[in-house]
């Protein structure tokens, strides 16, 4: 745990628990330097304090790139989501509401993460009180739902971005998504009309292969109908195959920590971004960066869904909401490609200096 605490922050870890409802969680408040620590709420059976801070570290980075008046912070519910019922999985999270009143909406505003949407966050923002406590509620409570797609829609135009830097063309391309949650499904659609060919997507039951190219409409719909992408015709293989794959681009879009060291030897993309958090670490993507493989790191690809909360939490609309997703990350992406092609380091490091400079400016405490 000692390592967790360096020059930025965290601030305050938080860890709650209710003996009646069994609602064990945390929250990590890495750091309010330019604003309210702003992260999502993930429920999974094995998050832990030290995942979560992980989240709420990238949250301070991805807010800063996306220069936006927040710091970072993250929360986490342990409970296994598909074993609970509605009113079982309301209970723990407007208890979670509840034990955050002491930090939510002033030091802490929270958003939905894995298995939590915006019945969550209005449940959540009437424990805590505050409309202010959360953004992705419902639309009838001023939300702009994370369900509109606003992260899939930024991880997009990241890819749009690093491929003319390539001077690749996206209608000449293949790509495979890792997930077809709300980040992948939206990340995949927007592929798939720009003219890319989709080879590989995957979910927590396997992975769909055809060379020949995935359908969108259709695997969207037996998606739906069925529970799982494996369900489309094609060849099914484990879901880690993924990295193996012979494609122009991966796209990853769930779970933290896909690629292990071990993997980069595997890759044969040549264009990595990480629609997921932490899809690595940052020793692995500078391994990636010596392979010559470009990686568009987390905090730089996926700040869509915190530039649509900023705009929510500003009052402002869908319209405006879609404008500034595509500029920033289409400004912040070029930026961080610039940087790292003239200063010979990699995308991360070039993001990293950018963003450590950005908190470092508003910081009162940080150790400078």
């Amino acid at each position: 745990m000692d390592e967790m605490y360096d020059a930025f922050g965290p601030e305050k870890i938080l860890e709650v628990y209710h003996p009646r409802l069994g609602m064990k969680g945390f929250v990590v408040i890495d750091s309010t330097a330019r604003g309210p620590g702003k992260g999502g709420i993930r429920m999974t059976p094995t998050v832990s304090k030290e995942e979560v801070f992980r989240l709420a570290r990238t949250m301070t980075w991805k807010n800063a790139m996306a220069d936006l008046p927040f710091g970072g912070a993250k929360g986490g519910i342990i409970a296994d989501n598909r074993g609970l019922t509605t009113k079982q999985k309301d209970g723990l999270v407007k208890s979670f509401g509840e034990a955050m009143r002491i930090v939510s909406p002033d030091l802490w505003v929270a958003a939905p993460d894995m298995n939590m949407a915006e019945h969550e966050m209005e449940v959540f923002s009437k424990a805590v009180g505050s409309r202010k406590a959360c953004t992705g509620k419902p639309k009838r409570l001023g939300g702009i739902p994370h369900e509109l797609g606003s992260t899939g829609f930024g991880i997009y135009h990241a890819v749009v971005v690093a491929l003319k830097h390539m001077k690749k063309d996206i209608k000449k391309i293949t790509f495979a998504v890792e997930g077809f949650g709300n980040v992948g499904f939206f990340v995949t659609k927007f592929m798939c009309e720009a003219g890319a060919k989709l080879v590989g997507v995957s979910d927590s039951r396997g992975l769909l292969v055809d060379k020949e190219g995935i359908n969108f409409n259709k695997l969207a719909n037996i998606k739906k109908k069925q529970g799982s992408v494996t369900k489309y015709p094609g060849k099914v293989l484990p879901g880690h195959e993924i990295l193996k794959l012979d494609v122009d681009v991966i796209i990853t879009a769930a779970v933290p920590d896909l690629i292990k060291p071990g993997d980069v030897d595997n890759i044969k993309a040549k264009l990595i971004v990480c629609g997921s958090n932490i899809a690595m670490t940052n020793e692995t993507e500078e391994s990636l960066y010596k392979h010559k493989i470009l990686v568009v790191p987390d905090f730089v690809a996926n700040a869509g869904g915190v530039i649509s909360s900023y705009v929510e939490y500003i009052g402002g609309s869908v319209n405006k909401m879609w404008k500034l997703v595509e500029s920033k990350i289409k400004n912040n992406t070029a930026l961080v490609l610039k940087n790292s092609v003239s200063k010979k380091i990699s995308p991360r490091e070039a993001a990293m200096r950018i963003v450590k400079e950005r908190v470092l400016k508003k910081c009162k405490i940080c150790k400078i």
